[in-house]
């Protein structure tokens, strides 16, 4: 009986900071297979610009999506779980989704797992995290700011809904603020407002603290987060590291992936996957 070739291909949307990109993408990747040893870790971006700044500067090769899932299906795997390191399902998920439909027909058992905030108990398992890790660090008259990327992308509501499950939960000290959508930098200033604030707590809602994290939160420059905040008159601290170096974190990736798995090893089982190529037996399965 011939072994079933197996793969989680981890999709990113990448860094070109690489000691960030080892404490955080790295580290997941590296759970992901200490976690799933049967089946084979690989590794996508969906940035191509970082791929492209990678092999120039660093001569670092990295697959695009559709370059990963090409190797998948040459390579004659017949169970692939896809997993997006992505925050929300915006554009970039929807890219993913849309390569990995291509594929349909190709690979018996084709998975399309879920970013960090999809259901609504992605949204408490989060709030959870962030009041074991982060909310016990504040003081007694500090309030918590989250960056997130933001988005023209209708999933930018996924950071509003955010906002709501913390202030439902009861931290109304808690705040979500974007980069590129809303609530933007003033807009969240106007939120703490009424509360009598003086320390500022600020952590970014991103996989890695890359370019967004260093500059766009904590850098120097007049709008940065740090800088808006210093101006209106709280004291300010800024964590420059990613949710991926988080372990609590990297654990809600790792729950999305094992749900994928289950239900891939399930509907392979007593040689489901083993159909001639072209009938496809299961579909892309978006979890």
């Amino acid at each position: 009986m011939s072994t079933i070739k197996k793969a989680i291909l981890v999709t990113s949307f990448g860094t070109t900071y690489n000691e960030n990109r080892a404490k955080t993408i790295d580290a997941l990747e590296s759970l992901v297979q200490e976690r799933f040893p049967d089946w084979e870790v690989r590794r996508a971006f969906t940035s191509k610009m970082v791929i492209k700044r990678l092999k120039e500067r660093d001569g670092t090769v990295i697959d695009y999506v559709s370059e990963a899932m090409d190797k998948l299906s040459r390579e004659g795997f017949q169970e692939v779980v896809v997993q997006p390191t992505h925050i929300v399902n915006g554009k970039e998920y929807d890219d993913v989704v849309r390569i990995v439909d291509g594929h349909v027909g190709d690979i018996r058992s084709l998975k399309m797992s879920r970013p960090l905030l999809t259901s609504s108990e992605d949204y408490d398992k989060v709030v959870k995290v962030v009041e074991d890790t982060l909310i016990p660090k504040l003081s007694e008259k500090g309030a918590l700011v989250l960056m997130g990327h933001g988005s023209t992308h209708y999933a930018n509501a996924s950071y509003c809904q955010l906002q709501m499950k913390f202030w439902s939960a009861g931290h109304r000290n808690v705040f979500v603020t974007t980069v590129e959508g809303y609530p933007e930098f003033d807009e969240t200033l106007e939120f703490m407002r009424d509360g009598d604030y003086e320390d500022v707590l600020v952590y970014p809602l991103m996989l890695v603290a890359g370019d967004h994290a260093n500059n766009d939160m904590a850098g120097d420059e007049d709008d940065s987060l740090k800088s808006v905040l210093t101006a209106a008159g709280y004291n300010v601290s800024c964590i420059i590291r990613g949710m991926g170096e988080c372990p609590h974190f990297r654990e809600l990736f790792l729950e999305h992936i094992t749900d994928a798995v289950r239900k891939s090893e399930v509907e392979c089982q007593d040689g489901g996957c083993g159909a001639p190529v072209g009938k496809p037996e299961v579909l892309v399965d978006h979890l």
